[in-house]
């Protein structure tokens, strides 16, 4: 759109080290490589390490980010890969469960940047994609690391949710005053 203003924030600094964990579903290959070399080019500029594995596909990605988040040491990881729209409802499905379980796997403290496209065709793919353009996999990229940041910042103010027992007959909600927490 004519006139259209779009903000990036720039990657943040870290004063330790950051292990990041790219997760490609090489489907349409050069899609994927475009991807992939836009997150690799922003990982290495912010000084961070990485590993690169392939999956079978966009529905495969949540599940090895789920894997590798509880059987491993990564600070955070980047989606990448592309679902281009056919003439069945396979589309929507492979969409929307690929960003539903990415996003339920965030909520619970994994930091993702997600970086799988959901486009019409081949065309807008590319340019999404390509490192000179659109740049989807450095931004996604980016967001790991973003969210990695904010978790090294509130690593150490960790406070349950929700309802516990906090005693014999009584229930407490948790980070209440009686729960040693000053904040109500």
């Amino acid at each position: 759109m004519a006139g259209e203003s779009h903000n990036t924030l720039p990657p943040p600094e870290f004063d330790r080290p950051v292990k990041v964990l790219i997760v490609v579903a090489p489907y349409y290959r050069d899609i994927a490589d475009g991807l992939i070399g836009g997150a690799q080019a922003v990982l290495e500029k912010a000084g961070a390490t990485y590993e690169l594995i392939e999956v079978p596909g966009a529905l495969e990605v949540p599940t090895a980010i789920g894997q590798a988040f509880r059987m491993s040491n990564f600070d955070g990881f980047v989606a990448l890969g592309c679902v281009i729209r056919g003439e069945t409802t396979h589309y929507e499905t492979v969409c929307n469960d690929s960003s539903r379980a990415l996003a339920l796997l965030g909520l619970q403290g994994v930091c993702i940047g997600n970086g799988i496209l959901t486009v019409e065709n081949h065309e807008q793919a590319a340019a999404r994609a390509n490192p000179a353009g659109q740049d989807k996999g450095g931004g996604a990229a980016v967001a790991a690391l973003h969210l990695i940041a904010l978790a090294r910042r509130w690593g150490g103010q960790k406070r349950e949710v929700g309802l516990r027992p906090a005693g014999d007959d009584e229930i407490l909600l948790a980070g209440s005053p009686r729960d040693g927490d000053s904040r109500a």
